[in-house]
């Protein structure tokens, strides 16, 4: 005979099932029928300070485990405060579940005022969102809950939202909470294959342009750049997807000038896993592309926008690039690696003092996380430049907010992936600006005893805004703001704090960080002392 349960325990089962041990939240009057049986599922509860720090603690898990993250928030202001990182990870296509309460049955839609009413709360995330559905009976739950987790396992991965209404957290669900079989990962067409293999063969510059779509198959990347000769141009999302001192990696670059050059010469383009977005290029237009241009995405609708493609594969990215590396010839050399490495030095020669600044700050950070270790970014001019130009070796070891480039996301992003993996060195990089979105997390950090080196970037401004203020004869109205003492605040929390004077005691400051029992707040104020430093 089943166990009679509410249909809030029987949803911490099913995500059980669906291998889920960790969610992120705040218990709210609405959904404490989920939190009843949360213990007994197994699954451990991060409380927040706040929603948005939920979804982002949900979208840095998601990074560093590869399982998606999951949120369980009220509804009504938990919904609208978790928005921002939705749509966070809606643009990065980050898999995360969120799931939230809303109005019993009767009420839905009725604009009666009851508490935290949306009238349709499912139109408020469904922009940003897969699919964002209201389940009207616990039999609706399993079947969200199902398809939800075959989207993460077999689709372009983005984040779902299940409102479950109240009156169905607290019915009677008698079904076995069982985890259902996903689809198979799409296998590419053998005839595309052979055509994209015809147009490498003939190619003599060919370049692969690699996306976040394409990091779980970056050793497919390799393979095939090494047999053909292919230059790898990795966007943000996929930094990393061959080590930055392989003779055919290039940097992040392909919003500079020089980069775009260099592919725009390229006779055959292979675009893997990436839409080629705004934040990728900064271009008025698409990227300028002459040669033959072969495109693998799992997402149809990627596929055909904005560029005339000779090769449109839908498919998995390692099971299509594992394809044609059967199919494509070796190359006679090893890839054109003197003008990757002429482009590369190209690259940095043309830095401004300001972004030569940064480069030797990371290269200090670099010094002191290990080459396992994860550094999560905000929107601030340090990350903007370390995306470029902070040395990694494997991917999915630097995490920066890119499509929707929200300020505040690196802090509880880190959380979640030091929660996600505690034997992993976590670093955070966060600007004066992005830091006060969301600092109230220091609370949940300390709370868990998560050693993070917080490097705090100040420089009393939002800096890129206030540049761009200036460049365009503007008065710099709104971006000069009041800061507070960061150090004496980050203690207030109970955080371990530093200020440098040098790079060999910022190294110290990091190294230190890893080995203590919480977060350290490492102040580095961008002033003229600092640009002196030594």
């Amino acid at each position: 005979m089943n166990e009679t349960i509410s249909c809030g325990s029987r949803l911490m089962q099913i995500l059980r099932s669906y291998g889920v041990d960790t969610v992120f939240g705040m218990p709210g009057v609405h959904t404490l029928e989920a939190y009843r049986g949360m213990d007994a599922a197994g699954i451990r509860h991060i409380g927040v300070r706040h929603e948005q720090g939920a979804g982002f603690m949900a979208d840095g898990y998601a990074r560093m485990s590869g399982k998606p993250g999951v949120c369980v928030l009220i509804s009504g202001p938990g919904v609208t405060n978790a928005a921002t990182p939705i749509g966070q990870a809606y643009s990065d296509s980050v898999p995360m579940l969120v799931i939230t309460s809303v109005a019993a049955n009767k009420d839905l839609g009725m604009g009666r005022g009851t508490l935290h009413e949306i009238t349709d709360q499912s139109a408020v995330t469904r922009p940003l969102t897969a699919f964002s559905e209201t389940a009207t009976s616990p039999d609706q739950v399993h079947e969200y809950i199902a398809r939800a987790f075959a989207l993460f396992e077999s689709g372009r991965s983005r984040p779902v939202h299940l409102s479950i209404p109240l009156d169905v957290f607290k019915a009677q669900d008698d079904r076995p909470a069982r985890r259902r079989a996903s689809a198979r990962r799409r296998a590419p067409d053998a005839a595309q294959v052979e055509e994209a293999a015809a147009i490498l063969d003939k190619a003599r510059r060919p370049v692969i342009i690699a996306g976040g779509g394409a990091v779980g198959a970056a050793a497919q990347v390799r393979a095939l750049a090494e047999k053909i000769g292919a230059a790898v141009v990795p966007t943000i999302a996929a930094k990393g997807i061959l080590a930055d001192d392989h003779p055919l990696a290039l940097e992040v670059t392909l919003d500079r000038a020089a980069t775009q050059a260099f592919v725009r010469d390229a006779d055959a383009v292979l675009l893997v896993g990436t839409e080629l977005a705004e934040p990728d290029i900064w271009l008025d237009g698409p990227l300028a592309l002459n040669g033959k241009l072969i495109r693998i995405d799992i997402d149809p609708a990627t596929l055909v926008r904005d560029y005339d493609v000779d090769v449109a594969m839908e498919a998995d990215s390692q099971l299509a690039l594992a394809a044609i590396i059967e199919r494509v010839a070796p190359a006679t050399g090893f890839g054109d690696s003197n003008a990757i490495a002429a482009l590369r030095a190209a690259e940095r020669a043309a830095l401004t003092p300001l972004e030569k600044m940064h480069v030797r700050v990371l290269e200090s950070l670099r010094n002191a996380v290990p080459d396992n270790g994860v550094v999560y970014t905000d929107m601030t001019q340090l990350a903007y430049t370390g995306y470029a130009f902070y040395r990694i070796a494997q991917p999915r070891t630097w995490h920066f907010p890119a499509g929707f480039g929200t300020l505040g996301y690196a802090l509880p992003a880190a959380i979640g992936g030091k929660i996600a993996s505690p034997d992993t060195p976590v670093a955070v990089i966060v600007g004066d600006g992005g830091f006060q979105f969301t600092l109230q997390e220091l609370g949940t950090a300390v709370e868990n005893k998560l050693p993070l080196a917080i490097l705090l970037w100040d420089n009393n401004s939002l800096a890129q805004i206030r540049d761009g203020m200036i460049a365009r004869n503007i008065p710099t109205i709104g971006v000069n703001q009041h800061n507070p003492d960061f150090v004496r605040l980050a203690e207030a929390y109970g955080c371990r704090t530093a200020e440098p004077k040098s790079f060999q005691e910022l190294e110290t400051a990091i190294k230190a960080a890893f080995l203590v029992d919480g977060p350290t707040v490492i102040l580095l104020r961008e002033n003229e002392d600092f640009l002196r430093m030594t």
